[in-house]
C-alpha cells in the first residue's frame, strides 16, 4: 500500500478528495469542485501515526507539513469519515504497520507550538479562577486587531450574526443581531446598559448611537479593550459609551436597566453558571433584562469540554459548552424568569461562511501579520465550525429572562414585540 493510499484510507475510501505524498504516489480523485491533499514530508507522517486521527492530521496541516489545496469547508465536508475516526487497539497498529512501522513513533514530535498543553505553566491551577480566565481569553483573542478586522469585517463582532434574509450581507447581519438584542432588553433613551465579554465594542456602540442608553461594556482582552476605546472616541460617543479591560465580576456598579452578554457563557464554565447568573442578577433593577446569547451542545449527554480536541488545544482553552435546557434552568434557579428562547444554529453556519471568505480574500495579509501556523489555525478552525453548526454538532441559543419585581410583575410586553420593531 502506498504513502497515499494510507492516507485515503484514513479518510475513507469514498472521500471525493485527491492524496498526493512525497514518495510520488497518488490516490483518490479530486470531486468537483477539486480538492486535494498533499502529505509533504516524513512529519506529517509521523504526527498520524503518533496520534492517528483527526488530532494527528490537525499538527500536520497547522506546522505545514501537510497542506489541503482547495476550499477547507468543502475538503473537511469530504473527510468527514477521518475526523470522526475512532480507532481500536488492532486498527491503530495496523495503520502504525501502512505507515512505516513502529519506528514513526520514536522520537516524540512536539505539537506545534500554537496547540496549548494542559501542563503549560498558565494552564496550571484553578480552572476559570480569575487569572487563568485572562490567560486563556488572552490566547484566543489578543492575536492581533488588524487580523481580526480581515476576518470578521467591519463590525468587528466575533459572534454569530442574525441574518434578516438569506441575501443580507455579513454587514447587514451583524447590525440585525445588535438591533434584535437591543429591542429584546427593551433599550430605551436613557437606560444603562451593562455588556460583558463586549468584544471591540460593537453592542455598547450600537446602543449608544441608536438607543441613547449609556452602555458600559467590559472585556478581559486587553486588544478588544483598547480597539473599543478608539472606536468609541472615533464615533464621538465617548459622553454615552464606555469599555473597560477588567473581568465581569469586578463591575462594581448596580442599578443597570439591561445586561446583555453576547458570547462570554461559554467561556464561565458549568460550576461557575449559576454564580455567573446570579451576579447579573444582582447588576439590574427589578424589571431588567438579560439577554444571554451563546453556542450550546445540543444536549447534555457526553463532555461539555473535550480537553483533547482541536478547538479546546487551540483556539478555545478552558472553553465549556453547556445544553440550552441547562442554561435555562441556571437562569430560572439564580434570579431569572425566562420569557424567550431561539436557535441561531443556521445563522451562526452562514456568519462562519462569510468569515471563512474574508480570511481567504485577506489570506497572504493575515499570514503575514500573523504567521501561517495561527492563520491555518484559523481556516480549519473556522470551516469546521461552520459544518458543526451544520450538522447539528454545536448550536446557538438567545435566551430572555427578566429580573421580577417583588410583588411579581415582569414589565415585558403580553407578546414579543421586538420581531416586529426597528
Amino acid at each position: 500500500m502506498t504513502l497515499a493510499q494510507v492516507f485515503e484510507k484514513v479518510a475513507g475510501p469514498d472521500a471525493p478528495v485527491e492524496f498526493r505524498a512525497y514518495d510520488g504516489s497518488s490516490a483518490g480523485y479530486p470531486g468537483t469542485p477539486p480538492v486535494s491533499v498533499t502529505v509533504r514530508d516524513e512529519t506529517a507522517v509521523k504526527y498520524l501515526a503518533q496520534a492517528p486521527g483527526a488530532m494527528g492530521l490537525a499538527r500536520a496541516y497547522v506546522s505545514g507539513h501537510l497542506d489541503v489545496d482547495g476550499d477547507m469547508y468543502t475538503a473537511l465536508r469530504r473527510l468527514s469519515g477521518a475526523q470522526q475516526i475512532s480507532l481500536s487497539a488492532g486498527e491503530k497498529l495496523a495503520l502504525l504497520r501502512d505507515l512505516g512501522g513502529p519506528k514513526l513513533l520514536f522520537p516524540k514530535i512536539a505539537p506545534p507550538p500554537q496547540e496549548v498543553r494542559v501542563n503549560r505553566s498558565w494552564m496550571i491551577g484553578r480552572r476559570h479562577s480569575r487569572g487563568r480566565d485572562a490567560r486563556a481569553i488572552s490566547h484566543h483573542y489578543d492575536v492581533s486587531n488588524t487580523f481580526y478586522q480581515w476576518v470578521l469585517g467591519p463590525s468587528m463582532a466575533y459572534t454569530c450574526a442574525c441574518y434578516p434574509r438569506a441575501d443580507a450581507t455579513l454587514e447587514q447581519a451583524q447590525e440585525h443581531k445588535f438591533d434584535l438584542v437591543a429591542r429584546k432588553i427593551g433599550l430605551e433613551p436613557g437606560m444603562r446598559l451593562l455588556d460583558v465579554g463586549c468584544g471591540w465594542g460593537g453592542m455598547v456602540m450600537h446602543a449608544a448611537r441608536h438607543y441613547g442608553v449609556r452602555a458600559l461594556g467590559v472585556t478581559l482582552s486587553e486588544q478588544q479593550a483598547l480597539w473599543a476605546q478608539h472606536a468609541i472616541k472615533e464615533a464621538g460617543l465617548e459622553n454615552l459609551a464606555e469599555v473597560r479591560h477588567l473581568d465581569y465580576r469586578e463591575v462594581s456598579e448596580t442599578g443597570f436597566d439591561a445586561v446583555s452578554s453576547i458570547g462570554l457563557t461559554e467561556h464561565i464554565g458549568k460550576a461557575q453558571l449559576p454564580g455567573y447568573f446570579a451576579f447579573l442578577a444582582g447588576k439590574l433593577k427589578p424589571g431588567g433584562r438579560l439577554l444571554n446569547h451563546c453556542i450550546t451542545r445540543p444536549d447534555n449527554k457526553g463532555m461539555a469540554s473535550v480537553r483533547g480536541g482541536f478547538i479546546f488545544r487551540y483556539v478555545f482553552p478552558d472553553g465549556e459548552l453547556e445544553g440550552p435546557g441547562y442554561l435555562v434552568s441556571a437562569m430560572h434557579d439564580n434570579g431569572f424568569e425566562v420569557r424567550h428562547e431561539e436557535n441561531l444554529r443556521e445563522h451562526y453556519a452562514m456568519t462562519l461562511a462569510a468569515w471563512c471568505a474574508n480570511l481567504d480574500a485577506h489570506w497572504d495579509e493575515a499570514v503575514a501579520e500573523v504567521g501561517e501556523s495561527i492563520a491555518r489555525v484559523w481556516r480549519l478552525y473556522m470551516a469546521g465550525s461552520q459544518l458543526g453548526f451544520e450538522r447539528n454538532v454545536v448550536q446557538l441559543h438567545q435566551v430572555l429572562g427578566v429580573k421580577l419585581h417583588e410583588d411579581g410583575r415582569s414589565d415585558m410586553p403580553l407578546r414579543p414585540d421586538w420581531e416586529t420593531a426597528g
